[in-house]
């Protein structure tokens, strides 16, 4: 059985390039955007390398450290890196776990024999400070990942972390935000008192 949501993610200590580190050590205190690849110097690997490092901004503001995978070598990934920068325009500057042995690629799940024996599917992990699984995105080996769902997805937990709400279909920050059912109407009117409007009497819109 693979990774669930709410699950630990497992440690590991591993060579990257940027050192040797331990997952949990690495990330203590920090989200994690940890995502997969089939292999270096592939054309959409290339393209999801360069998007991670152009929103290196966004995710540092979110307090989320990128952590790449891919199941070729340090000296692979350094000679890759250099082809992400000159073709996307960018400076990748996040580790990129060098995976040789596919031992941290079983570990997560990332080998789907339907896709590829050999190689990681596109993995996505979202992972919170305290270790925990938050999300758990799957893409085939052809289709890039959606890089505005990341984002969206990551400014979500950490909204519903801060208030008891619940983030609506196709939520954006700004946008408002459901009152969690489980919060009695006493309890909504002193910890939201913005107030709210009540489409039903379990889906109640507010603004944060």
């Amino acid at each position: 059985m693979g990774l669930r949501i709410g699950d630990i993610a497992p440690d590991f200590s591993i060579e990257t390039t940027q050192g040797p580190i331990n997952f949990h050590q690495w990330s203590a205190g920090s989200w994690v955007f940890f995502f997969s690849h089939p292999a270096d110097f592939t054309p959409v690997c290339t393209t999801e390398m360069g998007r991670t490092a152009q929103l290196a901004p966004e995710f540092a503001k979110r307090n989320v450290k990128p952590l790449g995978l891919s199941t070729d070598s340090v000296a692979e990934h350094m000679r890759w890196i250099n082809d992400v920068n000159l073709s996307q325009n960018t400076s990748l500057e996040f580790p990129i776990v060098a995976d040789k042995d596919k031992k941290i690629a079983e570990l997560y799940d990332m080998i789907h024999p339907g896709e590829s024996s050999t190689a990681a599917v596109r993995s996505v992990f979202i992972i919170d400070p305290s270790h925990r699984i938050r999300l758990t995105m799957t893409y085939p080996m052809v289709v890039g990942r959606n890089f505005d769902e990341i984002i969206r997805v990551i400014d979500a937990l950490q909204t519903t972390d801060a208030q008891e709400v619940a983030c609506p279909a196709d939520w954006r920050p700004g946008q408002p935000v459901i009152i969690r059912p489980s919060v009695s109407d006493a309890d909504a009117k002193e910890k939201f008192p913005q107030g709210w409007k009540a489409l039903t009497a379990y889906l109640r819109l507010t603004n944060l």
